[in-house]
């Protein structure tokens, strides 16, 4: 698995700079920060899906092309909306029958969930077929857009979990956006911190936790563990 490089990411509308950041995906880096500091704009341009009216540009270096669906997956935050309720899981997939098995059962999803429609499963189930949906393609990167937020505790500890697993076996690396530290820190292993479209601090995740530098990153940290002694 070799380092991303986000050399630099450059969002503009008219004369207003909205994002300007670079960052390194080694393993798995968390994309941390408030609504509005940028992270859904960062991630809308790594998929190509930005409003026309911005102007982007992204300079990076990695081993593979990159290609939205293929190389490059979205885990996306809502599964209720990502999928089409009138329309059987097995005919989301895009996949040969076997290869769905395959994926479900790497998931811990029974088989039979295939024929079903969205509305029949439950939420963790939801979000494990986005999961499977997106890890179809075999992506050498994975963006995760909250993906843990409508999930109860015990749902959003199993999906951690998994996620974990099955990066170490399909060997790919993770982008994870999200304004929650706890969800962040047992997910990976580094952080970039951002605000106002800057990066305002970055390195291992445990560490930045520890011992923030800057006022912005120790409020969202406060914010999170403030009641679990997480720090102490």
């Amino acid at each position: 698995m070799n380092t991303i490089h986000i050399d630099r990411l450059r969002i503009t509308h008219k004369d207003e700079v909205l994002v300007d950041i670079a960052f390194d995906i080694r393993r798995s880096l968390a994309l941390v920060g408030q609504s509005g500091s940028g992270k859904s704009l960062t991630l809308k341009a790594l998929l190509g899906l930005s409003d026309p009216s911005l102007e982007i540009v992204i300079e990076k270096r990695c081993d593979f092309e990159w290609e939205r669906g293929k190389s490059v997956s979205l885990v996306p935050q809502n599964p209720f909306t990502a999928l089409s309720p009138l329309t059987r899981i097995k005919d989301q997939m895009f996949l040969a029958n076997e290869k769905c098995i395959e994926l479900f059962s790497q998931l811990g999803l029974e088989k039979e969930l295939l024929e079903r429609f969205p509305p029949e499963l439950s939420g963790g189930q939801l979000q494990r077929v986005v999961v499977a949906i997106a890890l179809g393609s075999q992506p050498k990167l994975l963006l995760l857009d909250e993906p843990t937020t409508a999930l109860d505790p015990a749902s959003k500890d199993s999906m951690i979990g998994l996620l974990k697993t099955l990066q170490e076996k399909m060997n790919f690396s993770m982008l994870f956006v999200t304004h929650d530290m706890s969800v962040a820190s047992a997910l990976c292993e580094d952080i970039c911190v951002i605000n106002e479209g800057r990066m305002i601090e970055k390195g291992i995740i445990s560490e930045v936790i520890r011992t923030p530098k800057e006022r912005y990153t120790r409020a969202l940290i406060d914010a999170e563990f403030k009641t679990r002694g997480f720090r102490n």
